[in-house]
């Protein structure tokens, strides 16, 4: 049964219009309603839908516009969480802007100004379990039809992997008055998962990504003493993590693909863990039960592609090979090279060539520019079609 592959992909983030941060502000200041936010929204999605389309994609995205951040507003959606400020050993590290040849476009900044600083810092937020866990309706299925509608070609979504609702804190993160047993949070976990998969292929969605920072923490030794301090052998977490994953995807339906973006984190060009895949890949790479994976592969900090020979024969992979970090454009010749160095240890027909991530997995978005976006994500269908001929499997 054929399932949707593309050559060309992005991870889903973009950079939001001022017009809609705009909007965001006047609703989050009471200024207007939910309704005319989404108006807004839906106007926006709409037009980078058709940038989308005139760049060569095949696969469209609604640029997570309706998102606070990739993973806040989905955690928000569920019962029996609370959103509480993280710890700041967990913070970014700024990216070394220099790398950038363009001046920034500030127009997405508004009042972060001083970001990249040394000032700047990021903290993401934790999740605590108060109860149980449930979904009263579906979370992002009205989304996915919304974006199906505005577009002929497929429309992926994309959901914050279940590890982040457990990697802050572990047991001491999750209610024991509410699950006094582990392995019931877990299975409520997969029941919510489930059934937000279940209702998005009613909708009609066949292409589900799932981002996943998470297991990266794992090749840290800075992020595994946050898992040995809370009580937990890194190891067993992380094979723990595979085995949810798998459980949360396992009824998908045979023509539903599912694909996993495993990054280093990402939000205002910085980032949270480094190194390559290797720590982790026999697990993670040879484990996860995924059609198939979007790595992380722009620069020194993500190592080499020797990882990649953990990968199943006939899962696939897409490369990111292009940052969304900085504003200069890779060089055409030189992702053509990496291409073939990967396809060394995966079969060419088995690869395919994103962004390294989102443009914006935080609404203020990455430092750069608009214009260095798009540019960026034409390179990325120019390079596609010269490698493989077309942008689609």
């Amino acid at each position: 049964m054929s399932k949707p592959f593309f050559r060309a992909d992005q991870v889903g983030s973009l950079l939001r219009p001022p017009e809609l941060i705009a909007a965001r502000e006047q609703f989050q200041h009471g200024q207007i309603d939910k309704a005319a936010l989404r108006h807004a929204e839906d106007a926006a999605i709409a037009e980078v839908v058709k940038r989308q389309e005139a760049c060569g994609f095949s696969v469209v995205v609604d640029g997570e516009y309706r998102r606070e951040n990739w993973w806040i507003d989905f955690v928000q959606g569920l019962s029996g969480v609370e959103i509480q400020d993280g710890n700041p050993a967990q913070a970014f590290v700024a990216s070394n802007t220099d790398h950038d040849d363009h001046d920034h476009d500030h127009d997405h900044d508004h009042d972060h100004d001083h970001d990249h600083d040394h000032g700047w810092k990021y903290v993401p937020k934790n999740v605590v379990t108060t109860g149980r866990l449930g979904a009263n309706a579906p979370i992002t299925a009205p989304d996915f039809s919304y974006l199906q509608g505005v577009t002929g070609r497929t429309a992926k979504i994309t959901l914050p992997s279940p590890t982040r609702l457990h990697f802050h804190g572990g047991r001491g993160a999750v209610s024991s008055t509410a699950y006094p047993d582990m392995e019931e949070f877990f299975a409520d976990v997969v029941k919510v998962y489930r059934a937000e998969i279940a209702a998005l292929e009613a909708a009609g969605c066949r292409y589900i990504q799932i981002d996943d920072p998470l297991m990266t923490y794992f090749i840290s030794d800075r992020m595994r003493a946050e898992v040995v301090a809370s009580g937990d052998d890194p190891q067993a977490r992380l094979q723990r993590y595979v085995d949810l994953t798998n459980a949360c995807i396992a009824k998908r339906r045979p023509d539903t693909t599912i694909g996993i973006h495993v990054c280093r984190g990402n939000s205002r060009s910085g980032w949270i863990s480094e190194g390559g895949y290797e720590r982790i890949a026999d697990t993670v790479l040879g484990g996860l039960k995924v059609d198939h994976f979007l790595l992380e592969y722009d620069d020194e900090r993500s190592g080499d592609f020797a990882p990649l020979r953990h990968v199943p024969r006939g899962v696939k992979v897409v490369l990111g090979l292009v940052t969304t970090k900085f504003g200069r454009l890779e060089n055409a010749d030189d992702l053509v090279r990496r291409i073939d160095d990967a396809s060394r240890l995966v079969p060419l027909e088995d690869l395919g060539l994103s962004p390294q991530c989102g443009f914006a997995s935080t609404v203020d978005g990455n430092i750069i520019t608009h214009d260095d976006q798009w540019r960026k994500l034409e390179r990325v269908v120019e390079v596609a079609r010269r490698v493989w001929g077309d942008v689609k499997a």
